[in-house]
C-alpha cells in the first residue's frame, strides 16, 4: 500500500518563523546524541534570503552544536519545502550532507510547529518555549500520525527551565558527540 502525498503548509512567513526553536520531541536519528538535552535550533536570516541555522544539544554538561544553511528547495513554490545543508564533521567541516526541512503544520501565532521530510523517517516537534502543554504535543502527534509518520519511535527531549545559556556551559570542541552519534550512542 503506498502512502498518501505528505501534506506541507503554504506561504510560511520565514521573518516569523526565524529566531529559537526547542525540541520538544523527535525521532532519534545518528546525527543527534543519544542522550542530548536541552536541544534546540536558533534561525537567522541572511541577506540573500537563506537562513542561518545553528543546532545545539548538551551532552553530559557540554555543548554541541553544527551551523547549516536552509533555502527553499523549489524558489517558485509556496509549499514550506526547505532543503538544510550542513558540514560534517563539525571539528572539520568538509563533506557537504543535504537533508529536507518540511514543515507540516505551524500554528498561527509562530509558536508550535511539526517538521518532517518525505521519507517519514525524521520527526520533529519544536516550540518557542522550552515545554509544551499536553493537548498541543497531542494533537501534533496525531497530525504527525495522520501524515503516515510511526510516532511510536517519538522520543520526547529533556528540556530545563531557563534553559542553558551563554558561556556557562563548556564547548564539546572535540565534536565527541558527533562521532558518538555515527555509532549510534
Amino acid at each position: 500500500m503506498s502512502q498518501k502525498t505528505m501534506e506541507v503548509i503554504k506561504n510560511l512567513d520565514i521573518n516569523r518563523y526565524m529566531g529559537r526553536w526547542y525540541e520538544i520531541a523527535s525521532f532519534p536519528s545518528r546525527f543527534q546524541p543519544r542522550n542530548g538535552v536541552n536541544t534546540r535550533a536558533t534561525y537567522t536570516l541572511n541577506e540573500d534570503g537563506t537562513v542561518r541555522v545553528l543546532n545545539e544539544t548538551f551532552t553530559d554538561g557540554k555543548r554541541g552544536s553544527i551551523e547549516g544553511t536552509a533555502y527553499k528547495a523549489d524558489p517558485k513554490s509556496d509549499d514550506a519545502k526547505l532543503k538544510v545543508k550542513f558540514y560534517v564533521p563539525p571539528f572539520l567541516p568538509i563533506i557537504p550532507v543535504v537533508g529536507d526541512y518540511w514543515v507540516l503544520y505551524i500554528d498561527d501565532d509562530y509558536q508550535y510547529a511539526l517538521i518532517g521530510q518525505p521519507s517519514r523517517k525524521y520527526l520533529w516537534i519544536l516550540c518557542r518555549q522550552t515545554h509544551m502543554d499536553d493537548k498541543i504535543y497531542n494533537q501534533l502527534v496525531q497530525k504527525a500520525k495522520d501524515e503516515g509518520y510511526d510516532v511510536s519511535k517519538l522520543h520526547k527531549t529533556p528540556q530545563s527551565d531557563p534553559p542553558p545559556e551563554g558561556e556557562d556551559t563548556p564547548n564539546d570542541t572535540k565534536g565527541i558527540w558527533w562521532i558518538k552519534s555515527i555509532f549510534g550512542k
